[in-house]
């Protein structure tokens, strides 16, 4: 069946009963049609989602070529992937995935020259590849690992210790630690950790919040652990935990959204108090305490982040003394090795690495192999080898390792990858958004291409939470290269890629500069010759869900078809669900007069119209997502497809036990890749097969 016969012969979705509910929030008056979708245990929902999904296999499934782009897939999924290692005692740790494995498994190396040998693998704990390794923190002397395990995608981890020399897995067992942070004890009797409460221990619903810092000595109950710090503190705050190496100091850090930390030090030799190291000001702080030093990275009065030090004895903040200064490069974290700072940045949306004296004056740039992003640099401060990951546009994720001493880069571990790096090009290309700010994009095709306004492009977004998206290898979308396709990415105000002034730019009631951003950038596109509208797809997921659908609502007229996945569409009701109350601080509340108004205005599902001719969208959840409620995508789904004007099909694909994307086995990626891919291709006109 050819695309044009398949666009012909849709048939409609299925029907929706509508319940209008009318409500007023500041004296507008509101009706939501659907909000009994939003009991997601529900058996009618459940068997209203069972159909939606029938209906969405039945349409993709006719899709020419999918059994191709299965194939290269596959192929391309299999070459694996590696993560962000860690440096402790005689030891390196790092996650690795390769072939048909569905999961990374958590690796060691004695040393930098050893052999690599399997620590955790949790492939074989379950049928169908959905148990993951979410987290792992080695003890400072690198013998024992506490390590964090979920199942089908739901990212609420129980923690586990094993033993690195022997692989025996301890008896000791920690539930409810979703995003745990842990700091060893230096004999690794112990250790400092952060959980949630126990379901039943508060009300319904508060499951999700009420995080603590508590101390778990090895061998006891722990239901036994005594509380350390939280307790009457606002309960949406999160905790990071870390030890000074003598272990005498106990650093806590207190998230408070994502423009906002504060930094609690505790004298474990002296008494139960903590004492207050930054708090009450609108600024990032994280810290780290060597020898007799605390040094603070911040934000506070500078943007693009700088680096101060104090005495670990004596921190007030009139005694911080700055080592690093602020620049144009955005600095992004501050390692200590060999005798040496050694600081990763941003410089217009990629990674540099710089080297700095013990004091602060600038030595050197470690050489990276094209314009890309080192994801993390780890060393240790008596080493002058350090890792650090990098990954490019067509350089797939490699660990490498970099002498301070002699300069010398070498592979430290790495996949296979069979890929032509010179078929491909990317460039940075900078356009004019709305309000006559300059954004950056990166623009990625094959090597030559006719500037012919015909391209089949893809524009992928995010823009928020002060996360920076910036050149790295994804598989599923070299296949799209491959076949002739484009793919932009735009650094959108409310990321990070230019310091906490452009993260500012795009939160709160400044978050229409973001959607204005990405538009911007669909028009940039076709008036420089990549495509035109009806060739045009955008995408995104979580926050970026939340752009493609106010995209979608903003611009109907601009886009042929729309990949909205996990996304925020309910932007009144958000705050009501799972752990959404935390995002409080970068979008607002609708309780708030002012805040509803601005999210109001741009709320996607409040924003769709009858009678108005939208795009192809395909919204995807999962069952099991424990951070953006699935209710989303399914009102938002029932109400396009009950006001939409014109054939452009709306589908909705539920996963079964599957999250956020945390975790996701390789098995139902490709399912989903190849459903996502499929969609694309035939809206976009691209031959996927005979």
């Amino acid at each position: 069946m050819t695309q044009q016969k398949l666009l012909r012969a849709l048939p409609p979705p299925p029907e929706t009963r509508a319940v209008p509910i009318a409500e007023t929030l500041h004296g507008v008056t509101l009706t939501d049609p659907y909000r009994w979708l939003e009991d997601g245990e529900a058996s009618e929902v459940r068997q209203w989602v069972e159909r939606q999904n029938e209906y969405t296999a039945t349409i993709l499934d006719a899709v020419p070529g999918r059994e191709e782009l299965r194939e290269r897939l596959t192929e391309l999924l299999a070459m694996g992937f590696v993560g962000s290692p860690s440096l402790r005692g005689p030891y390196s740790f790092f996650m690795k995935r390769q072939g048909t494995q569905n999961q990374p498994i958590l690796y060691v190396r004695e040393g930098l020259d050893g052999t690599a040998r399997p620590l955790v693998d949790p492939n074989p704990l379950s049928e169908d590849g959905t148990v993951t390794v979410d987290w792992w923190y080695p003890s400072e002397d690198g013998h024992l690992v506490a390590y964090g395990l979920s199942s089908a995608g739901n990212e609420k981890s129980t923690l586990h210790v094993v033993n690195v020399a022997s692989g025996e897995r301890l008896g000791d067992t920690i539930p409810n630690t979703r995003y745990s942070s842990v700091a060893w004890l230096p004999d690794r009797s112990g250790f400092y950790y952060t959980r949630y409460p126990d379901p039943g221990s508060v009300p319904p619903g508060e499951e999700n919040y009420h995080k603590r810092v508590f101390f778990h000595r090895l061998g006891e109950d722990p239901n036994g652990d005594p509380e350390v710090f939280g307790a009457g503190r606002d309960p949406q705050d999160l905790y990071g935990v870390s030890l000074s190496p003598d272990g005498r100091y106990l650093l806590v850090t207190a998230f408070q959204g994502w423009s906002k930390t504060e930094l609690h030090l505790r004298d474990l030799e002296g008494d139960d108090r903590f004492i207050p190291i930054a708090r009450g000001t609108e600024a990032i702080y994280e810290g780290r305490i060597l020898g007799d030093r605390l040094y603070v990275f911040t934000n506070e009065g500078s943007p693009n982040y700088r680096l101060f030090v104090t005495d670990v004895s004596s921190p007030g903040r009139e005694r911080w003394s700055e080592v690093i200064p602020e620049s144009e490069t955005v600095l992004q974290h501050v390692e200590h090795a060999g005798g040496k700072l050694v600081a990763l940045g941003l410089r217009n949306a990629a990674s540099v690495v710089q080297v700095y004296s013990a004091e602060g004056t600038p030595e050197h740039e470690i050489p990276l192999p094209v314009l890309g992003t080192v994801s993390a640099v780890e060393g240790l401060p008596e080493r002058d080898e350090l890792l650090f990951t990098f990954t490019s546009f067509f350089v797939p994720p490699a660990i490498y390792r970099y002498n301070l001493a002699s300069r010398d880069v070498g592979v430290f571990e790495q996949v296979e990858a069979e890929i032509d790096t010179e078929a491909f090009e990317a460039r940075q290309a900078w356009y004019t958004s709305r309000d006559g700010t300059q954004v950056s994009m990166f623009v990625v095709h094959r090597r030559g291409l006719e500037l012919n306004s015909n391209n089949p492009t893809v524009l992928y977004g995010y823009g928020g939470f002060n996360i920076s998206l910036t050149p790295e290898f994804r598989p599923v979308v070299y296949q799209w290269l491959e076949r002739g396709g484009v793919y932009a990415v735009p650094n959108l105000r409310g990321g990070g890629e230019y310091g906490e002034a452009w993260h500012q730019a795009g939160r709160l009631g400044r978050k229409q500069n973001v959607f204005d951003d990405f538009i911007a950038a669909a028009e940039w596109l076709v008036a420089n010759g990549y495509t035109r509208p009806e060739r045009l797809a955008i995408w995104g997921g979580s926050n970026g869900g939340l752009l493609v659908g106010a995209a979608l609502t903003q611009r109907p007229d601009f886009f042929k078809a729309v990949v909205c996945q996990v996304p925020l569409l309910d932007m009144l009701r958000y705050h009501h669900f799972l752990i959404a109350r935390l995002w409080i601080p970068e979008y607002g509340s609708a309780d708030d007069p002012e805040q509803f108004r601005w999210l109001h205005a741009y709320s996607p599902y409040h924003q769709v119209r009858p009678g108005v001719r939208y795009p192809a969208v395909l919204l995807t959840t999962a069952e099991s997502d424990s951070r953006v409620d699935p209710l989303h995508a399914r009102k938002m789904a029932a109400l396009l497809q009950e006001v939409t004007d014109g054939e452009n099909p709306v589908l909705l694909r539920v996963e079964t036990r599957a999250g956020h994307g945390a975790g996701k086995p390789v098995a139902k990626v490709v399912d989903e890749q190849v459903d996502v891919w499929s969609f694309v291709a035939w809206q976009l006109g691209v031959q996927t097969g005979s």
